[in-house]
């Protein structure tokens, strides 16, 4: 009897002391900073209760709803950076998946993606939109807000079995606009919460980029209230005080954001059936994955909604030239051996920039974008390099499809911007110097010459990240990851000389003339020393090039603009002590002919018309 007695009383004991244990460890745990250890283990403690507390108590200030950088105030801990994998989807061939939509295909003007046109009365006032907004607005306002799309996935996407709603991150989709057309704006709210599971979507956020459009102020704070009243008031609208342009206020839509994973799109978009899953299971699997969905087409005129890229298994990803031109190729074959099922996710070096899913706190633990990039331009890179050499990865998810209206042409300018080289090139320089080693930096230079030296501002938050955290070189970016560059955009040969070439007795330039592919021939015209359309390069293996484009004589007499050949090699050559460029496939010299145009000609060393000189050209160093 005693020692059942002593056994009851040892256990109440023991039960008091794991009590108070609980409720001290912490206290000792904030005490406690001599070893990584108990560094590691104080700052788990905490956060579980930070998060306890958030789960408690939510806050309604979506502004203070910001993590800072833990991977800058935790640089030298592993555990910041370790993976830990969660479930994964799993194909069940016949078995329909569990997120599918009974999805089916409504009627009347635009449904089901088919085009739809302006009548001869309409015409002026669809052009008047075109010339306003980019795509075909007249069209746009006939086609229903809630209008359906065709289903472009494989086949095989609808027998996905992904993770319950409980095991999948919660989303923020981001919309950043400025003076858009209201329907295909509205379309696009419409389009991603119709398309999207109410218990994943947590929000939509819009961020008015400082819009002066009147259908972009009271009407649509109105339309909003009211569509939020049929929709848990999943859509917050936030406006900025004045212009920052598309890459910052997409950094303020994460800051407002309080979902688990951020999504991007943009303005003019519509989901696809079944989109957002997808996307949230990879990242549910590997937080450090960046998703991207497979962008279908919808046309700016007659809103035809269709596949850009053909049938649905043709996979394709993003890659780039040296002057960072964003370009698209077939996925590796090696890429694509490393699934086992064709509608896999699969590597993509990089991305269009516009459409793509991230876990919330790891954008801001990689530094979000970098606060120097200007406007619009260069950001997927920056963010692309940035993943793949720090430790995450970018995936093309197959089974995600969204549809984008690619505009006529850009209908407005960017605001006040302080720079005197085009604010894409700035963008792509500061990738340049923070991203590149030394020897890939001067392809790019070689590329695009002008702008070397350009100031481009401080650098050195981003170069601390990059040796703080052990990143990547860029040579291993290019083995490992994106190595079909090297065979679509083989390396460049030094510049022999570059910038306009001019007459040496003489005020005229050579001119593209406003000339493309395809165009009619190239001439002169006077010298205006602003570069662009006079601006040339003949690298030292013979080809002039004139931005992605080169010089030819396809015809042995006039020169036009073709698309350069693999190699970068030409017949070019240019002696500077007499001034005669020459055609070696030829044998004759480039003159200007009476009619203004560039003939190859007899080659003739004393004559005036064929001596050329090339002048560097640096409009900002004036």
């Amino acid at each position: 009897m005693m020692r059942v007695r002593f056994r009851k009383s040892l256990l109440i004991k023991l039960g008091i002391l794991t009590l108070v244990l609980l409720f001290t460890i912490p206290y000792f745990m904030s005490k406690l900073d001599d070893s990584s250890k108990q560094d590691s283990l104080k700052r788990r403690s905490w956060n579980k209760l930070a998060s306890d507390v958030k789960e408690m108590f939510p806050f309604n200030d979506a502004k203070k709803n910001v993590m800072p950088n833990p991977l800058e105030r935790h640089a030298n801990d592993s555990s910041a950076t370790q993976k830990v994998y969660g479930p994964r989807a799993e194909l069940k061939k016949g078995v329909l998946g569990n997120y599918e939509p009974d999805y089916k295909i409504a009627h009347g003007p635009g449904e089901g993606g088919q085009p739809v046109f302006a009548s001869m009365e309409e015409k002026a006032a669809a052009d008047q939109s075109v010339r306003e907004f980019g795509f075909n607005m007249v069209v746009s306002d006939k086609i229903s807000l809630d209008r359906t799309i065709p289903d472009t996935r494989m086949d095989e996407c609808k027998y996905w079995n992904y993770p319950t709603l409980k095991e999948l991150p919660t989303a923020s989709v981001i919309l950043v606009f400025h003076n858009e057309g209201w329907s295909t704006l509205i379309r696009t709210v419409h389009s991603v919460v119709n398309m999207s599971p109410p218990e994943l979507l947590k929000e939509v956020v819009m961020v008015d980029d400082f819009s002066d459009k009147a259908h972009l102020k009271e009407p649509m704070e109105k339309y909003i209230a009211e569509y939020n009243k049929k929709h848990n008031n999943v859509v917050k609208l936030y406006r900025n005080p004045e212009r920052m342009g598309l890459i910052r206020t997409r950094t303020r839509g994460a800051e407002l954001s309080t979902a688990d994973v951020i999504i991007f799109l943009d303005a003019h978009c519509e989901p696809n059936r079944n989109w957002l899953v997808p996307l949230l299971a990879r990242i549910a699997y590997d937080r450090t994955i960046m998703a991207v969905p497979i962008v279908d087409g919808i046309n700016w005129d007659n809103f035809a909604y269709a596949s850009v890229y053909g049938a649905a298994t043709a996979h394709h990803r993003g890659i780039f030239e040296w002057g960072f031109l964003y370009k698209e190729s077939q996925v590796p074959q090696k890429e694509l051996s490393r699934r086992q099922h064709n509608s896999e996710p699969y590597r993509s070096p990089t991305h269009a920039g516009g459409l793509f899913a991230m876990d919330r706190k790891y954008f801001f633990e990689l530094g979000a974008y970098d606060e120097g990039l200007q406007i619009w331009g260069g950001e997927n890179f920056e963010l692309s390099f940035k993943i793949w050499q720090c430790g995450g990865s970018v995936e093309w998810v197959p089974c995600s499809h969204v549809g984008h209206v690619y505009r006529n042409h850009m209908p407005y300018g960017f605001g006040k911007v302080d720079v005197k080289i085009p604010v894409i090139l700035l963008n792509y320089m500061r990738v340049v110097e923070v991203w590149l080693d030394d020897d890939f930096k001067e392809y790019f230079y070689t590329r695009e010459p002008s702008v070397r030296g350009y100031p481009i501002g401080d650098l050195s938050k981003q170069l601390q990240f990059k040796k703080d955290h052990n990143c990547k070189s860029f040579r291993w970016f290019m083995d490992n990851i994106a190595y079909e560059v090297y065979d679509k955009f083989p390396i460049l040969p030094p510049n022999k000389a570059w910038g306009e070439v001019k007459q040496k007795k003489g005020m005229l330039c050579w001119d593209t003339l406003g000339q493309s592919v395809g165009g009619g021939p190239i001439g002169v015209s006077h010298c205006h020393h602003y570069g662009g359309n006079q601006m040339f390069r003949l690298n030292t293996k013979g080809q002039i090039g004139v931005g992605e484009r080169c010089i030819t004589a396809p015809g042995g007499d006039t020169l036009h603009m073709s698309f350069c050949a693999t190699e970068p090699t030409g017949p070019w050559e240019w002696d500077e002590t007499s001034g005669l460029f020459r055609n070696r496939d030829y044998q004759k010299c480039v003159e200007a002919g009476h009619d203004n145009k560039l003939h190859l000609v007899r080659c003739e060393p004393d004559k005036s018309a064929q001596m050329w000189i090339i002048n560097e050209i640096k409009t900002w160093d004036r």
